[in-house]
């Protein structure tokens, strides 16, 4: 009987349409009647009749299957489509949320949006730094909101910023002021500076736009930064020495030992002490320095006090970095530290660096060598060295940053009392058992790079 049944479903044209015809009753009455004496013609038929029900009914499962896949193609090859595969990509704003205005809406109105750089400056002072973070006051969060506001991103954009490209030169950290800082975004054409400035805060302000390649990354574009860090001359008094800030002036011999201590940090080194939680053997805390230097004392319009300004330029830094550099310099110029405890931080052992105020650092300038190099002269992009708007930064810079950094130290003095702690600081090696802040921690893979 099983033999019978293989050749019913032999008989049985699988490839038709679907529909289980009169015809292949037929075929297979003519099968059944050719074995008998084995079933009567009652049972062929119920057999028959049972059959056909069976495969029509397994033919339409397969048709349903076989749908199901076609949508799920259709509906991928759409999204794909539409959005070119991944959702950062995506060259057009999505149409609005709701059903009257989609039925409304014109593709045509659609805001095309090209890669361009915002060129800022920011008085940090009264933040808690550059990148963005819940619940507290920040440069990111005054500046998207502004640009909200302006249109220049939509709401979309604002909530998630990575949505539209959004990407820093460098995250400074709280009380960090920028003369130069770099944003990457994707914008629309033909925006107004002057009427974005006019919602921001005046220690924020925008000093241009600018249209760069579709690839570029502000962040990984970059190949160099430059910070400056300014503090009264007075920080590098011999510790023994009874001076006061209004009077003190830094000596000749006094200002070559400073840029003498400076230079030790030249070169490619490894600044695992000069940073939080990072091990020696991390490849992240190697890092390039490229210029390290005082430049000549000053006295501010209108004050007494001698302040001065250290220049730093390198690849790149980590968090405190360079805070903990001129922390250490300052303890060995005034003599509370050998000077070959620079050379022993850069080996394997534990040392705890003192951190400098954070209030007279500034990000100084944002360097672009290669980009320039490739796209500057192919007539078709701007290159990013910022001569025409050098006039702007320099004013911004004095009027609400250097001038705020004078001022705040002068009436809240942040030097003057770190320098008074500073003694308390031991510069003997760490025990690895001892609790600290550079005791390791799990951490993402994005705070390899922190910038200062």
């Amino acid at each position: 009987m099983f033999a019978l049944f293989r050749r019913v479903v032999v008989s049985l044209d699988f490839t038709c349409s679907g529909a289980v015809t009169k015809q292949h009753v037929q075929n297979f009455c003519s099968i059944v009647r050719s074995h008998q004496p084995l079933v009567d013609d009652t049972v062929r038929q119920r057999f028959a009749t049972e059959l056909a029900a069976a495969v029509e009914a397994k033919l339409a499962d397969k048709k349903l299957e076989a749908q199901k896949r076609m949508e799920s193609r259709k509906t991928k090859q759409e999204v794909q489509q539409r959005y070119n595969g991944a959702v950062k990509r995506r060259k057009w704003e999505d149409p609005p949320d709701d059903p009257e205005a989609v039925k409304n809406f014109d593709p045509a109105s659609r805001v095309k949006r090209r890669k361009s750089i915002i060129l800022l400056g920011y008085s940090g002072v009264n933040y808690f730094g550059m990148q963005r973070n819940p619940g507290t006051k920040t440069i990111e969060e005054d500046l998207l909101r502004a640009m909200l506001k302006q249109n220049w991103i939509n709401d979309e954009g604002f909530r998630q910023p990575q949505q539209i490209q959004f990407q820093r030169a460098a995250r400074t950290d709280k009380g960090v002021s920028a003369a130069m800082q770099v944003v990457s975004i994707k914008l629309p054409d033909n925006l107004d500076v002057d009427a974005l400035n006019s919602e921001l805060p005046p220690d924020i302000r925008v000093y241009a736009v600018k249209r760069v390649t579709k690839g570029f990354n502000s962040k990984t574009n970059c190949d160099a930064r430059t910070y400056t860090y300014t503090l009264p001359t007075i920080a590098f008094a011999p510790n023994e020495e009874k001076v006061d800030i209004d009077t003190y002036r830094l000596s000749a011999d006094q200002m070559k030992r400073v840029n003498e201590v400076l230079a030790l940090y030249v070169g490619t080194k490894n600044f695992h002490n000069f940073t939080s939680r990072k091990e020696f053997l991390d490849p992240s805390v190697k890092r390039f320095i490229m210029s390290f230097e005082c430049e000549q004392p000053f006295v501010p319009e209108g004050k007494t006090a001698e302040f001065a300004t250290i220049k730093i330029k390198g690849q790149s830094f980590m968090l405190h970095q360079i805070r903990k550099m001129v922390g250490l310099t300052i303890a060995v110029v005034r003599g509370l530290a050998e000077s070959d405890i620079i050379e022993k931080a850069f080996g394997q052992e534990r040392y705890g660096i003192p951190t400098a105020p954070g209030f007279g650092l500034v990000l100084s300038r944002i360097h672009y060598d290669k980009y320039n190099k490739r796209y500057g002269e192919d007539g078709c992009h701007e290159t990013l060295e910022f001569e025409k708007e050098e006039p702007i930064i320099q004013e911004f810079f004095k009027r609400h940053i250097a001038s705020t950094i004078v001022e705040t130290e002068l009436n809240t003095k942040s030097m003057i009392e770190w320098l008074e702690k500073l003694p308390l600081h031991s510069y003997e090696p760490r025990d690895e058992n001892e609790p600290s802040e550079w005791k390791p921690r799990k951490s993402k893979a994005s705070d390899d790079d922190d910038d200062e």
